[in-house]
């Protein structure tokens, strides 16, 4: 049986290995990838502690804090940057606002009425976040984008505008490119952990119980461009402590490609004794001889970034940014994990 050759893995910064799940969380979903994966995920994380809404203010000063102790706004902070403003913990808590910098308030990623404000999502701290209360009312319940011609634009470059994306021309809001990765492994946290819900929720985002097309494309763009920050490690951790549930999307980033990339649903059965792992010094071929195989570098879109043949049991790499490639190798279809 012949097979297209893909080979996804994960090239990322020293510090992403920094995610703690306890031993064995992830046992069930060990080799499994497309539909099988995201249903082992579902079971793994569907079963956290609910709180009421008004319980997260108590739970943002270790979930959301940034090294100085301030409030983490991803409508306001520029990280490597100077933000414009800051807010402290409690002090700042929104009340009321007239322009940006005066407080803070609970911002659902996921819009409340694109899930009717229903539990256990409407008090869901992976997707609720505390931000700047004014920026957060510009954003509304709009989509995440990318804007064309911003109509609007805050003090951190967060922009509001008719997207220029394909597949996707209304208004929508684009944060800076700092949390773009965040935003995108939040959505595919929703997918997964709400996966029998969301065939009744209502966005534009949304199609058939899941993430529609042009969505797809767009947060698998940001989740490449913007892998996993210490931030979010941090988060994840928090809020495993208080809910007892992680996003699996933290933990393994390369699991996004595998439910959702182009290599989704792609069997490994029948394969020959063909093994090709990733390691600092570039590509290694184990079981088969380097025979000129081509290969080629995709990225999450499927635009080849480079390509060069197995000549040898080592194919050395060019320096490519961190985040998820695709692998094209001869005929066979493996997958590794870097």
């Amino acid at each position: 049986m012949l097979f297209r050759s893909l080979l996804s893995f994960f090239l990322a910064a020293p510090l992403l290995a920094h995610a703690q799940p306890p031993p064995g969380y992830y046992d069930p979903a060990a080799g499994l990838y497309g539909q099988p994966l995201k249903v082992a995920l579902y079971n793994i994380i569907n079963d956290h502690t609910v709180y009421q809404y008004s319980q997260l203010w108590n739970y943002f000063p270790s979930t959301d804090d940034r090294p100085d102790g301030k409030v983490w706004d991803i409508y306001s902070d520029i990280p490597g940057g100077t933000a414009p403003y800051s807010f402290t913990f409690t002090v700042d808590q929104c009340g009321t606002y007239s322009n940006e910098g005066d407080c803070y308030n609970r911002e659902h990623s996921f819009p409340q009425n694109w899930f009717n404000s229903a539990a256990p999502m409407s008090s869901d701290l992976f997707h609720i976040y505390p931000t700047d209360g004014y920026v957060n009312n510009r954003r509304g319940d709009l989509p995440y984008g990318r804007v064309g011609s911003a109509t609007w634009t805050s003090q951190n470059g967060t922009k509001v505008g008719p997207s220029n994306w394909t597949g996707y021309s209304n208004t929508v809001c684009e944060p800076i490119d700092a949390f773009k990765g965040d935003i995108a492994r939040t959505y595919f946290y929703m997918m997964t952990r709400y996966m029998p819900q969301v065939p009744g929720w209502t966005s534009d985002m949304i199609a058939a119980g899941d993430l529609n097309i042009w969505a797809t494309n767009l947060l698998l763009q940001w989740h490449a461009n913007d892998p996993v920050s210490t931030k979010e490690v941090d988060r994840n951790n928090a809020i495993f402590a208080i809910q007892g549930n992680r996003n699996p999307f933290i933990d393994h980033p390369e699991w996004v490609v595998s439910i959702w990339g182009p290599t989704a649903g792609i069997g490994e059965d029948d394969l020959p004794a063909l093994r090709i792992w990733s390691g600092d010094d570039g590509l290694h071929l184990d079981g088969a001889a380097a025979d000129g195989s081509p290969v080629q570098v995709l990225d999450l879109l499927g635009r080849p970034v480079w390509q060069g043949r197995f000549t040898s049991n080592l194919l050395v790499l060019p320096a490519l940014p961190a985040g998820a490639y695709i692998v094209r190798v001869g005929r066979q279809a493996v997958r590794i994990v870097r």
